[in-house]
């Protein structure tokens, strides 16, 4: 087990305990990380930074529950995202289930080429600029490796849903790195 491992398996245990400074070496472990996550789903940093705080909060009174299984920083993401999420659907976030004729073109039109140069950077900040709708599923399946199973139950809608809001995310995404000579024609 390597130095960091067993320094971040002490300090989760010290949060176990509900020490306070092991808490906040923990925070500033992971804050900033936390923070890009909340803020590329719900797109606005005051926001962001209060879900981020809220995760930590909500990992830290429920850390007892922290087994292991996963990286630490695995389960405060997964935390972050399901915050994120819910602020999303307070906002009432309108997804609009479609037919299953919409979902058979889903699957046709999948392969687009991106020039090598293209920075990950600027397709994440591509994806924020898209629709909400499209862009959560996006960032969901792309960003954070959801499936469409996943995707429809955390936003409880289908997962018919789920595959055409990424079709039509992906199709505006291409259009907008298109317009700016990162993708080649169709």
């Amino acid at each position: 087990m390597n130095q960091t491992k067993e320094v971040q398996n002490h300090l989760i245990d010290a949060c176990k305990n509900k020490d306070a400074k092991s808490q906040m070496q923990l925070y500033d472990m992971y804050c900033k990380a936390m923070y890009v996550i909340a803020n590329r789903y719900v797109k606005d940093s005051f926001v962001a930074e209060d879900i981020m705080q809220d995760s930590f909060i909500k990992a830290f009174q429920n850390i007892n529950s922290f087994k292991g299984e996963v990286s630490f920083g695995a389960w405060l993401k997964r935390i972050v995202i399901n915050n994120s999420l819910d602020w999303l659907k307070k906002r009432k976030l309108e997804i609009v289930s479609l037919n299953d004729e919409v979902y058979e073109r889903v699957e046709e039109n999948d392969d687009w080429n991106i020039e090598q140069s293209l920075q990950a950077d600027y397709i994440v900040n591509a994806i924020k600029n898209l629709k909400e709708k499209y862009s959560v599923v996006l960032s969901l399946y792309l960003l954070e490796g959801y499936d469409h199973q996943e995707i429809a139950q955390v936003l409880g809608i289908t997962e018919v849903a789920s595959r055409t809001h990424l079709m039509r995310g992906k199709k505006q995404l291409q259009e907008l790195l298109k317009e700016q000579n990162y993708v080649e024609g169709y």
